[in-house]
């Protein structure tokens, strides 16, 4: 344990309950497995081909600068604030307890919807791996594709509910040992599309008449189909959510924030790039449902595509317990500030595990509930996994206008932040402040836009589905804060428990 790191964590307020023991790689392993590239650019490709045509890759290249923004940004606070659940307490330390706690709240929420959503991706996988997966039907019945990935997605959300309350040494192993498969299977892939492209890289200026019926063109299709890639690359600051558990923070959280999303960016856009050169017909009605996943049968032959599914699974696993991971990080550190209902039990850590297992079992539980909405209706399940990226963006909000707001007003960078050693942006700090905003802004309302072909594309058609992303915000926000301002307001406070030798007695609440 690192008693230097864990003095540090005094001065925040916190004795440290977790177990100090995770590496550099460990760390960047925990970013890139959330972002996780196979699963992501395999799940989803078949969006971003539908709605735009090849030409979608471009937005690859638009949300990876995007989100750079940001994640200069986070890495700034990681270096400064190693503490666990980041966005909650990055928050709190910029703004004040009740912003910190919308954003906390959307994070969590988000999180836990997003581990069933990420599971569900088993369903494209296993079963063209070998038929012996499809448990449920012979996949021709209506539901029995949504009914059997409920089924998988059941016994993963198991599996990663188990690895993470026994402790988060396993997990870092699983995990890393995961990441360094999807990460050779990765460069693998990009080597084997490029012996069999069929075309050369300007088909990335393909449209195949996407933008026909648009109000605004190709420009409205390019927008709906950015989405596959919007949708993929969030979730580097889980790095940073491990801060406590983490040797050297400091130095290694803002590194590991960088690198999971550099890493992600180039080689997610070399498979996409070279998917769509591989492909034998660009018109194939496959690729408009299933994506790359049928470039890898179609281009590579059934045996090495079927090795590279393997890989994709594993790279699922690894992704959903990341997710999984972040989750009770968050849950944690709301916690032990009394922020939830039953936060001192929320909060108690295993003395043998040390890791928090209630809420391990708790997120597993809501997020396996979840997913039988999918079984009967998956089509309004695909709309609620398009809101929670919806309150992501938005709660890396409500971490990046306060940065802004406290850099306009001198309070940001402090000194403390410009000791050296530390990650720190200088005089581009405001600009690339600036532009964090201006694109969390303009995303989170591209994602929220109230498509029909996002919220409402298959029957039965509902106006609530279609308007789903306001109203799913609207209530999720309202109402969460509500019952926080109402009822929970009052009792927040660092739990006698957590909270540093040194604090008083007014800082801390039994």
């Amino acid at each position: 344990m690192s008693t230097a790191d864990d003095a540090e964590l005094n001065e925040f307020g916190y004795s440290n309950k977790l177990k100090r023991s995770l590496g550099s790689f460990h760390t960047f392993a925990a970013g890139i497995s959330y972002i996780s590239i196979l699963t992501g650019t395999f799940q989803l490709s078949y969006l971003g081909i539908a709605e735009g045509g090849p030409a979608y890759w471009w937005s690859w290249l638009m949300v990876f600068g995007g989100q750079l923004m940001v994640a200069l940004c986070f890495s700034e606070l990681a270096s400064n604030f190693p503490v666990a659940g980041a966005i909650y307490n990055w928050s709190k330390r910029l703004s004040n307890p009740h912003v910190a706690w919308l954003a906390g709240w959307m994070m969590l929420v988000a999180s836990i919807v997003s581990i069933s959503a990420t599971a569900l991706a088993y369903q494209r996988t296993l079963p063209q791996i070998d038929p012996i997966f499809q448990f449920i039907g012979n996949g021709k019945g209506t539901y029995d594709d949504a009914a059997n990935a409920v089924l998988l997605a059941t016994v993963l959300i198991v599996f990663t509910t188990v690895v993470n309350a026994v402790g988060v040494r396993l997990m870092a192993r699983i995990n890393s040992t995961g990441v360094f498969i999807e990460l050779v299977a990765a460069v693998l892939l990009i080597i084997a599309l490029a012996t069999v492209m069929t075309r050369g890289p300007g088909v990335v200026t393909e449209t195949l008449g996407t933008g026909a019926g648009h109000t605004w063109g190709y420009l409205g299709a390019f927008l709906v189909a950015s989405l596959a890639s919007s949708y993929v690359m969030y979730g580097f600051d889980t790095a940073a959510s491990l801060g406590e558990e983490s040797l050297n923070p400091r130095k290694n959280a803002p590194q590991a924030v960088l690198r999971a999303l550099v890493g992600s960016f180039i080689l997610g856009g070399l498979i996409i790039l070279f998917g769509l050169m591989a492909a034998r017909n660009l018109n194939a009605p496959q690729l408009k449902t299933d994506g790359l996943q049928f470039v890898l049968t179609d281009a590579l032959g059934p045996a090495i595509g079927r090795a590279f599914l393997i890989a994709i699974a594993i790279a699922i696993t690894v992704c959903v317990l990341a997710v999984h991971t972040a989750a009770i990080r968050i849950a944690f550190a709301m916690a032990r500030d009394n922020c939830l209902p039953g936060g001192s039990v929320l909060a108690r850590v295993s003395p043998r595990f040390h890791t928090p297992v209630l809420p391990s079992i708790i997120i597993g539980a809501i997020a396996v509930l979840l997913l039988v909405v999918n079984i009967n209706q998956p089509q309004i399940f695909s709309a609620v996994t398009s809101l929670a990226v919806v309150l992501i963006y938005v709660s890396y909000l409500l971490v990046t206008i306060p940065m802004l707001v406290a850099r306009l007003r001198g309070r940001w960078p402090t000194a403390n932040a410009q000791q050296a050693g530390r990650f720190r942006l200088g005089k581009f700090g405001l600009p690339v402040n600036i532009l964090a905003v201006l694109w969390g802004i303009g995303m989170s309302v591209n994602l929220a836009w109230p498509r029909k072909d996002i919220y409402n594309a298959t029957p039965p058609f509902h106006w609530y589905l279609q308007w789903s992303s306001v109203l799913f915000v609207v209530v999720l926000a309202g109402g969460g804060f509500a019952y926080y301002w109402f009822v929970q307001r009052s009792r927040v406070g660092i739990l006698a428990d957590h909270a540093a030798v040194k604090a008083t007695e007014g800082e801390a609440v039994s």
